[in-house]
């Protein structure tokens, strides 16, 4: 099994790097891992009809390689120029394109990703604001076009004037460090959804019913009205929680 760690900084040795290092440096034993520093590639635009050979060794490193890890800091609140000017570059190599100009996933599809980003803003601000989520939407919406899968992301706010990497960002590193040590084939994670969907419905409804129980008074025993109130409450419950998993739970922090 292979790694490859893809750096898309200006500087070769900063937060990012060493990010990208801690994750590279405590992967499971036997696994093999290697480093891509993009500054260090001419990276121009692939055309067709004319051989690439950039583009085309880079193509090969990330067939070689079973996960992938984007490094990459945010700036002005965007993915750096360096990893995105890569994504445009190997547009062609990501995706097949159809003849009405639709997109589906090409030569890299089923394997993975795990994303790193940095920022200036300190943790509070990120996790209010969301500076650092369009990078990381930005490199989910590349490698979904492409078909590779999502392991997680990582990300280190407050390195204005940062110098070494806090321990429990190096702990969450090497968390990631032995997920992404195993082999997966594809995503296994949707059977984990519909069962997370199913208690997340069996408990919305249990606590509807609980909240219309000292409502039978003033709603009786009419069906309609017991109904109306069942789908009120459900909608607002429905409503919370979906807000909590996606503004609260995916914050970036």
């Amino acid at each position: 099994m292979k790694i490859l760690g893809i750096l898309a900084s200006h500087q070769e040795h900063g937060l990012n790097a060493k990010l990208l290092d801690e994750v590279l440096q405590n992967v499971k034993p036997g696994v093999e891992t290697e480093t891509v520093y993009l500054e260090n590639y001419d990276i121009t635009p692939h055309k067709y009809h004319e051989k690439n050979a950039v583009l085309d060794e880079l193509s090969k490193k990330l067939m070689e390689s079973d996960v992938w890890v984007f490094a990459a800091p945010t700036y002005w609140r965007e993915l750096s120029g360096v990893l995105k000017n890569f994504f445009d570059c190997m547009r062609p190599k990501f995706v097949y394109f159809k003849e009405n100009g639709d997109t589906i996933p090409g030569q890299f599809k089923n394997k993975h990703y795990l994303s790193i980003s940095s920022c200036y803003v300190s943790t509070l601000e990120n996790f209010i604001t969301g500076v650092t989520d369009e990078s990381f939407k930005t490199i989910d919406r590349v490698m979904t076009a492409a078909g590779v899968i999502k392991v997680g992301e990582i990300v280190l706010p407050g390195t204005f004037g940062m110098k070494e990497i806090p321990e429990s960002k190096k702990e969450l590193c090497h968390k990631y460090a032995k997920k992404i040590s195993v082999r997966k084939r594809k995503d296994d994670s949707t059977l984990k959804r519909y069962i997370q969907l199913f208690c997340m419905i069996a408990v919305m409804a249990l606590i509807t019913m609980g909240i219309q129980i000292p409502m039978k008074s003033f709603i009786g025993g009419s069906f309609w009205l017991n109904y109306v109130s069942f789908t009120v409450i459900f909608f607002v419950l429905l409503a919370c929680i979906l807000h909590f998993v996606t503004f609260v739970k995916h914050r970036r922090r």
